[in-house]
């Protein structure tokens, strides 16, 4: 008969402030077989270490107790938690040909509850040292314990590879673009980056896009399988969107210009005479990639402001201006602009991003936005 304990329950526990560094495979190892890991109403008991299971040589073997029930399990151990690492060492455990007696187990720093979830559909046990685990042994028992939080420092080289300019790496790949090499990843990326072009800005680092190209294939958003290319364009797209920082401005102007149908000749003009990209902001660009009814007030994004004023022919003034100027040095920005019309509009991605941190009626035209993206990205062979 089969006994359920915590089926399906998370059950958060107190609080544990001390970030610390990764163990490797050995202290881990070390930590089970010596008693110092806790996961009740479980208890474990280690059998060995580097043993042959059948085909599958175990990092350990151990055997976790409950209520005079045993049931021996076979260790795969990663010192990483990365979605790659978890699916890798998931991926071994289902394809293990182990000795009769001996179930699969998953043993790693952290398991979130996403992965505890797909170990469950799976069949395949897993613990970490943070004090979650699913252990699955039918017909005896079945554990499920969530809800503690990841106590160990990240591995990333760069804290949050999905904000800020960091994000431009990611963002390149939503172009639709498969490439040789990180020298050509790095390349386009300095290409679409306006503010680099036109030297407002200095070009990103060899060593900055590799750093972030590691993380995106430990995270599985990107393959380097005969080229490097975008794997899951909805999680990255969602990781950008959950990482998302506004711009920083530094200020703005609302102001009339006459001739408001000559507006975006006029800011084109001035543009090229200063040698500084003007774009408009993703709200402003909403229309090039979906359908969204919005203001007469053409909102722009520009790293000089009180020089492009000075060249502008304006009143000054908070009722019904036709033209919004945002200065701004941000180069998310002002990255992978689409020219059309003899005007700079904003990315489909940075108009995305905006949208999805507006309100209800933003966040369902970002869907739109998406589509189109996808489409695109379906069309495209990278």
């Amino acid at each position: 008969m089969l006994d359920i304990f915590l089926k399906n329950d998370i059950f958060l526990f107190k609080k544990m402030t001390n970030i610390r560094k990764l163990p490797k495979q050995r202290e881990m190892i070390e930590r089970l077989c010596g008693g110092k890991l806790s996961l009740p109403p479980l208890s474990f008991r280690c059998l060995g270490a580097e043993r042959e299971i059948g085909s599958f040589r175990a990092d350990a073997v151990v055997a976790a107790s409950w209520r005079g029930r045993t049931a021996k399990f076979a260790l795969e151990c990663k010192s990483l938690s990365t979605p790659k690492i978890f699916q890798e060492g998931l991926s071994l455990l289902k394809n293990a040909s182990l000795t009769k007696g001996y179930l699969p187990m998953l043993f790693l720093p952290f398991l979130s509850e996403e992965q505890l979830q797909e170990l469950e559909r799976q069949g395949v046990s897993g613990i970490d040292l943070c004090g979650n685990c699913v252990v699955v042994a039918s017909p005896d028992f079945a554990i499920f314990r969530g809800g503690n939080r990841n106590i160990f420092s990240s591995s990333a080289p760069i804290k949050n590879i999905y904000r800020k300019n960091s994000s431009l790496v990611g963002r390149v790949f939503l172009a639709g673009i498969g490439f040789d090499s990180v020298q050509e990843i790095l390349a386009e990326i300095n290409r679409r980056n306006l503010l680099v072009s036109s030297g407002v800005k200095r070009p990103m680092s060899l060593s900055t896009v590799s750093k972030v190209i590691k993380t995106l294939e430990e995270d599985l958003v990107i393959t380097r399988k005969e080229r490097i290319r975008l794997l899951q364009p909805d999680k990255l797209l969602e990781k950008l969107s959950e990482n998302y920082s506004p711009p920083n401005i530094k200020q703005r102007a609302g102001i009339k210009v006459p001739e408001a149908g000559m507006l975006f000749r006029m800011l084109r003009g001035e543009s090229r005479a200063l040698g500084l990209p003007l774009i408009a902001t993703g709200i402003s660009s909403v229309n090039r990639y979906a359908v969204m009814q919005r203001g007469d007030v053409l909102s722009v994004y520009c790293p000089g402001l009180e020089d492009l004023l000075k060249r502008l022919p304006y009143s000054k003034t908070d009722r019904f201006p036709n033209l919004e100027l945002i200065e701004t040095d941000d180069e998310t920005v002002y990255f992978d602009a689409r020219e059309e019309e003899d005007f700079g509009w904003a990315s489909p991605v940075q108009v995305y991003l905006e949208l999805m941190a507006g309100d209800k009626r933003d966040r369902e035209t970002a869907e739109q936005v998406k589509s189109f993206l996808l489409k695109g990205l379906a069309k495209a062979k990278p």
